[in-house]
C-alpha cells in the first residue's frame, strides 16, 4: 500500500542555544472537531515551545528588543506582571542570559506555575488573587515607579510583543497553508498574538481572512484570558483589527479542554479549550476553508485543577465556576 506524503517541513532546525529554538511549532489538523467535510480546523501547537507555551516567543522578543536598544545590561533585575506563562518564559531566558527576574503574579494560580518559576530561579511577589492579572499589573507598575533599578518589559504595552507574532507565528501559518487562511482564532489576553497575526494576515490576505477573538464574559475567570469589560485594556490592543469577538465562559474552557484531550489527544491548557470552542463555532458557519486557532500552552501547569481526570459526565454538567 502506498504511503501518503507527509505534509510538513523536513526539520525544525539545529540550534546552539535553547532560546534560538523558539518558534517553528507544528500545525495539526483536528479532523474530529470539524463540523463539515469542507472545513478544515488547524491547531497551532505553541505548547511545543521550550517552556511549553506561546509566551516563549514574546519573552524572547521582549528581552532581545531591550538588549538591542541598550535598555538592560547583565545583572540588572527584570520585573514583570504575569499570570504565569510569560513569567516562566522570561525566567528561562533570563537564567540563560544572566538577568535576575522578579515576577508579580496572582496568588491563586495553580501551584505548578509557582514551582516552574522557582525552578528557573525567579523571585515571586504575589498580588491578590481576586483582582486577577489586573491586580498583578497594578502592583508591578507601582514597584517599577518606586525603584528605577528595575527594567519592566511590560508585555501589555510593548510593541515587541505583537512583533513576535507578526514576524514569527503569522509567517509560519501562512507558509504551512500556502496563504489559504480563512479564519484565525486566538484568545484575548495581552492582545499580542491577535494583534501581531492580524496585522500580518490583513496585509497579506486582506478581507479574505476573518480575525476572531475569544473573550471571557465579564467576571468569568478563564486562566490566561481577559475581559475588556473588567477595566483594563492593554495598550497594544487595536480593536479595529478584530472582525469579531465571541464570548466564552469558564465552563466552555473546561469542557473544550477535555474535548481536545478526549477526541484529538491534545493535552492543552484551559485557555486553549476556550479558543477551540470559538474555532469550532466559526467553522460551523462556513461551507469550506481553513480555520486556524492557537493552542497557547500545554496542560502540565493545570494538572492540580483535576479537570483532566474528571469523568466525562461530570465535565458536561459543570457549573460555570472557578477551578483554580
Amino acid at each position: 500500500m502506498a504511503v501518503p506524503p507527509i505534509e510538513r517541513r523536513p526539520c525544525a532546525g539545529r540550534y546552539t542555544d535553547l532560546v534560538d529554538s523558539i518558534g517553528n511549532t507544528p500545525l495539526i489538523e483536528l479532523k474530529r472537531l470539524s463540523p463539515k467535510p469542507g472545513v478544515r480546523i488547524w491547531a497551532k501547537l505553541e505548547s511545543m515551545n521550550p517552556t511549553g507555551s506561546i509566551k516563549d516567543r514574546v519573552a524572547k522578543s521582549l528581552i532581545e528588543n531591550a538588549e538591542e536598544k541598550g535598555l538592560i545590561s547583565p545583572g540588572q533585575t527584570i520585573l514583570e506582571p504575569t499570570s504565569g506563562n510569560t513569567g516562566i518564559s522570561l525566567a528561562m531566558i533570563c537564567a540563560r542570559k544572566g538577568y535576575p527576574l522578579k515576577v508579580v503574579m496572582p496568588d491563586n494560580v495553580t501551584p505548578e506555575r509557582t514551582q516552574l518559576l522557582k525552578m528557573y530561579g525567579a523571585e515571586i511577589v504575589y498580588s491578590p488573587g481576586d483582582q486577577g492579572s489586573n491586580g498583578a499589573v497594578a502592583m508591578a507598575l507601582e514597584m517599577a515607579a518606586a525603584d528605577a533599578s528595575y527594567y519592566m518589559p511590560y508585555q501589555y504595552g510593548n510593541e515587541a510583543n505583537p512583533r513576535a507574532h507578526y514576524e514569527g507565528t503569522a509567517v509560519e501559518i501562512l507558509d504551512e497553508l500556502d496563504g489559504n487562511v480563512d479564519a484565525f482564532v486566538a484568545g484575548l489576553g495581552t492582545g499580542g498574538t491577535l494583534m501581531g497575526v492580524a496585522r500580518r494576515f490583513k496585509e497579506e490576505l486582506g478581507d479574505r481572512v476573518t480575525i476572531v477573538a475569544a473573550e471571557p464574559m465579564q467576571g468569568e475567570p478563564v486562566q490566561g484570558l481577559r475581559s475588556l469589560d473588567d477595566g483594563f485594556i492593554p495598550p497594544i490592543i487595536d480593536i479595529s483589527l478584530l472582525d469579531r469577538k465571541i464570548f466564552v465562559t469558564n465552563r466552555d474552557a473546561v469542557v473544550w479542554t477535555r474535548r481536545l484531550l478526549d477526541e484529538e489527544g491534545l493535552f492543552a491548557g484551559v485557555s486553549s479549550g476556550a479558543i477551540a470552542r470559538v474555532a469550532v463555532r466559526i467553522a460551523s458557519e462556513m461551507d469550506e476553508g481553513n480555520v486556524v486557532f492557537i493552542v497557547c500552552d500545554d496542560g502540565w501547569k493545570y494538572l492540580s485543577s483535576g479537570i483532566y481526570t474528571l469523568p466525562v459526565d461530570e465535565v458536561e454538567n459543570l457549573e460555570s465556576t472557578v477551578w483554580w
